[in-house]
């Protein structure tokens, strides 16, 4: 029998996920397949290539329409989609979903040229989610055990906008999310 949280995790990429992805000419699918692809094809563990297909699962989960910044909201997806995740996954999981856009206000901070790489929605989410970290930001964020794969779904996030790019289907990413849930 199939695990019920499978089937609703399959059912929200295949059947919730076709909206625009922010301004670019993907789909919220398309953008989930892309950066979990880029790290299957990377060698990542299934922690981190299931992070990647799911970091943003909080857009799905909630009805937080297809832009929000664009009229001034901060829409916490990562919170939403960490509080939906955390029912089904351990840490490996979670902190990094929870932490990407962290990772991207630490990017900003620490890597020369990182902002001005940004696309404009991601500009404009960036000044609603804090801006670049502070310095003691900065030291907070390094201590936390996920930063470093936080930092790496952050980076195959930024990329996976590419129109037209031929990925597999969310059936192929399906036994590494199974082989990453907690016990049932």
């Amino acid at each position: 029998m199939t695990d019920p949280r499978l089937a609703e995790i399959e059912h929200l990429l295949t059947h919730r996920a076709d909206g625009l992805y922010g301004l670019h000419a993907v789909t919220q699918r398309e953008h989930a397949l892309q950066a979990a692809w880029s790290a299957e094809q990377a060698g990542h563990p299934a922690p981190l290539i299931v992070a990647c297909l799911l970091h943003d699962i909080g857009h799905l989960v909630h009805d937080l329409g297809e832009n929000p910044a664009a009229e001034g909201v901060d829409d916490r997806h990562e919170a939403l989609g960490d509080a939906y995740l955390r029912r089904h996954f351990g840490p490996e999981v979670t902190e990094p979903v929870r932490l990407h856009v962290a990772a991207k206000r630490y990017l900003c901070a620490t890597e020369e040229g990182y902002f001005d790489r940004l696309a404009p929605d991601s500009v404009l989410s960036l000044s609603l989610q804090g801006g670049p970290m502070s310095p003691a930001e900065v030291a907070a964020f390094r201590a936390l055990p996920q930063a470093e794969a936080a930092v790496i779904l952050r980076r195959y996030d930024e990329e996976a906008k590419v129109e037209g790019l031929e990925t597999p289907s969310v059936a192929h990413f399906m036994p590494l999310v199974a082989a990453c849930l907690r016990p049932a």
